[in-house]
């Protein structure tokens, strides 16, 4: 017959122990010294009240010398002259200046002013102005006389002496200028 209890036979088994240690013996924690929050918050709050009595000193400090005295107003008045507006565009069909052909045809020279149909009024060509009469003057080479801005060739302000060429079945409009005379 075998025998069936533990711990007899041909390798009994030893009781249960922990190695290396002694019984009820158990591993010990970190070693972490013991917190004393009492006295961290006691030296940050310390920390903080010293620094804010230094700043209220040195804030409320200063010099004892000279005081600040008030300075003098001044007050500037500046004068500038508005720029007038630009006067409402006016169409405005002059009578052609007389010029040495007379009055049968276009003519080669005219008035400063005005709308003017290039081969029925004046002549095509290249016309000269000695400039502005006013101001300015303004030119404008237009393909019709509907006063749209999609009418405009070409167009100009100028204050000096300046040369237009204009062609046959064009408006040419004029406001400002001295007159124009025909060079070419």
């Amino acid at each position: 017959m075998t025998n069936h209890n533990p711990g007899t036979g041909p390798h009994p088994q030893p009781p249960y122990q922990q190695p290396f240690a002694q019984p009820g013996w158990q591993p010990a924690g970190p070693i972490v010294p013991p917190a004393r929050p009492r006295r961290r918050f006691l030296a940050h709050g310390l920390t903080a009240i010293v620094s804010l009595i230094i700043g209220v000193g040195i804030g409320a400090g200063g010099e004892t010398g000279t005081s600040a005295s008030p300075r003098p107003i001044v007050t500037v008045t500046e004068t500038t002259q508005a720029e007038s507006a630009p006067a409402a565009t006016e169409t405005v069909t002059a009578e052609p200046v007389v010029d040495s052909e007379g009055e049968d045809g276009p003519q080669t020279t005219f008035s400063g002013d005005g709308q003017y149909l290039v081969g029925e009024e004046i002549k095509p060509g290249t016309y000269k102005t000695a400039g502005a009469d006013g101001p300015n003057c303004y030119w404008a080479r237009l393909k019709n006389a509907s006063g749209e801005l999609t009418a405009i060739i070409a167009n100009g302000n100028v204050q000096g002496q300046t040369r237009v060429t204009v062609k046959k079945g064009e408006f040419f409009e004029t406001s400002g200028c001295q007159d124009w005379k025909r060079v070419g």
